[in-house]
């Protein structure tokens, strides 16, 4: 292992190939969530400086300098991308870890995935791309596809790293070139990223990352003409802002925002799979995943037995800073979060819930300096609650009973969410019927999380537009283009003179 220490040197922007301040040359400090120790201090970006970025990206997509590349040559540039990446590994999981609390395991599984992330694009832009069909004599007709243009990319604080790769690496592989706007609160790890881009030689100005708040920076590249298209990660009170703001200048618009996801377990399900997959559905990242089962919904005959085995696990987690070996939940990401999180759990307990674990901020053990919550569950629980229907985003479980197939279904389609959902039981065919009548986007059958670069993710309602991922992620970076043409070059003749 790379040893890291406490603190990294201060960061700057990457504009035009360049390394940058502010332009106001104010900052904001980068907390460790661990032990709200300052790690370094980051630039506030403004307006002036999106903008700048923004012209860079521009320009250097009109002047064809990454667009004009073959897909091969932009292929190599991605593989170089993925072979640093592996090289730094254990430079960037330490870096993830102390700018966002999750364990190094986590941190760990997440950088290796965001090298693959680039091989597989780097792989699929080299494959056959585009069709023909056939039409009248003597017409030939092709479809195209070709790079938007300019694209802003903002990703949130839970998956520092691999979100902005899940936008980063199919923008580039598609042509296009990015101003791309990093969380405020974890931004130390997509430092390091462009520190790679400007290593392996990426030209100047087709990647160019601006620091600083959402409302000021974020909004500035979703309402500027120059960016032909916005791809945001987040949640969906922000996601409906950026969709409003996009519309004065019609640009394309990918949104993947919030959950409030479902996890179906049946009475005929193998009882400690389901325990031990919904465990991880929902305190994998201490709760802060967009996908995270947070809803369990238990086949009323097994209720009580199954939560009394759920409570007594959850009970069990080790929770700790990200960096000790034997911690297998870490802290929240913020101060800020955190009191949301407390928020919700005073929350249901003013409705009415029972927490049957959980529910405190950890004080002890050293912990006290931290933002380090108890795995928290809540039964007796009513579908109208608040904690039932709203994220959390935070380790905060609300176990439902229901009667059959149908309720079960009908419970978890009842939520303005859409994005993810699971059933575990050892019927197979009540299995599918079931998953394939939840309106969600990212599901699974007797598990919960696992996910691929080679599948789409998104949601359905207000989980969000588009999908990340896969082809269908390359997709969202392309224009369509028909081309028509005739092989027959003489006057149509329509007109008589």
């Amino acid at each position: 292992m790379v040893e890291i220490k406490n603190r990294v040197a201060n960061l700057k922007m990457f504009i035009d190939g360049e390394w940058k301040d502010s332009e106001n040359q104010e900052t904001r400090p980068v907390i460790n969530p661990a032990n709200g120790e300052v790690i370094t201090h980051a630039p506030e970006g403004t307006v002036a400086d999106a903008r700048t970025a923004i012209f860079a990206a521009r320009r250097a997509f009109e002047e064809g300098v990454w667009s004009g590349l073959s897909a091969q040559e932009r292929a190599s540039y991605l593989f170089k991308i993925a072979d640093k990446i592996d090289e730094y590994a254990d430079e960037l999981t330490q870096l993830e870890t102390m700018d966002n609390g999750k364990t190094l395991r986590e941190a760990g599984g997440d950088i290796g995935d965001a090298a693959a992330c680039f091989r597989y694009y780097a792989g699929l832009i080299t494959k056959p791309d585009g069709f023909t069909y056939h039409v009248a004599d003597p017409m030939q007709a092709m479809v195209v596809r070709e790079p938007v243009g300019v694209c802003g990319l903002i990703v949130p604080w839970n998956y520092p790293l691999l979100m902005s790769v899940w936008k980063i690496a199919p923008a580039l592989a598609a042509g296009n070139t990015i101003v791309f706007k990093p969380s405020e609160v974890t931004p130390v790890t997509p430092k390091k990223l462009f520190e790679i881009f400007e290593e392996i030689g990426l030209p100047k100005g087709v990647a160019n990352m601006v620091m600083g708040a959402g409302a000021v920076v974020g909004n500035e590249i979703a309402s500027h003409p120059e960016v032909d298209m916005v791809s945001f990660t987040g949640g969906t009170k922000t996601g409906k802002h950026i969709m409003k703001t996009a519309a004065d200048t019609m640009k394309k618009v990918s949104l993947e925002l919030g959950g409030k996801s479902p996890n179906i377990i049946f009475a005929d399900a193998d009882f400690e799979t389901a325990v031990d997959w919904a465990l991880f559905g929902i305190y994998c990242g201490t709760g802060q995943v967009c996908s995270s089962g947070s809803r369990i919904l238990v086949e009323e005959s097994i209720y009580d037995k199954f939560v009394d085995r759920f409570v007594e696990r959850a009970k069990q987690i080790k929770v700790g800073p990200g960096n000790h070996p034997e911690s297998e939940m870490g802290p929240l990401v913020s101060q800020q979060h955190m009191e949301k999180v407390l928020h919700y759990i005073d929350l249901g307990k003013q409705e009415g819930a029972k927490i049957a674990c959980g529910g405190n901020r950890i004080v002890d053990n050293g912990l006290e300096n931290g933002y380090f919550v108890e795995p928290t569950v809540f039964i007796d629980v009513n579908n109208d609650m608040r904690i039932v229907q709203e994220e959390i985003f935070g380790p905060v479980v609300c176990i439902q009973k229901f009667k059959d197939e149908a309720e079960a279904i009908q419970l978890a389609n009842s939520t303005v969410y859409g994005l993810a959902g699971a059933v575990f039981s050892t019927d197979g065919a009540k299995a599918l019927r079931v998953i394939k009548k939840v309106r969600s986007g990212i599901t699974w059958i007797n598990a919960y999380h696992p996910t691929y670069n080679e599948a789409p993710w998104g949601g359905y309602k207000q989980s969000g537009i588009g999908r990340s991922l896969g082809t269908f992620g390359l997709e969202e970076f392309q224009e369509i283009k028909q081309i028509n043409i005739n092989l027959q070059v003489e006057p149509i003749g329509w007109f008589s003179n």
